[in-house]
């Protein structure tokens, strides 16, 4: 719970304009992936990118006369390898 509320202090100054970055870094097998995914059952086990976009969204939702435009990525950096985790293919190293 506190790692989110300080995601949910980052993504709330990028409905102010900001733009905002989310790392995990750590040894294999640190649970870096299971700290910003979670599971989706039970829901205190959601992960930080779920919880952040939720939170992202609901401000959005009520802002009024705003217009906002929302891009995503979602990369891994591995023995220098950078893969697009959003992609059509995960394996595909990008340049």
């Amino acid at each position: 719970e506190w790692s989110f509320y300080l995601v949910s202090l980052r993504s709330q100054g990028v409905t102010e304009g900001y733009n905002g970055t989310i790392f995990a870094y750590g040894q294999t097998g640190s649970g870096k992936s299971f700290t910003m995914q979670g599971v989706v059952d039970p829901s205190a086990q959601k992960g930080i990118i779920p919880r952040a976009f939720e939170h992202l969204f609901e401000s959005v939702q009520c802002a009024e006369n705003a217009k906002f435009l929302v891009r995503a990525s979602y990369l891994e950096i591995y023995n220098e390898d950078i893969r697009d985790l959003l992609g059509a293919d995960t394996k595909q190293k990008l340049e």
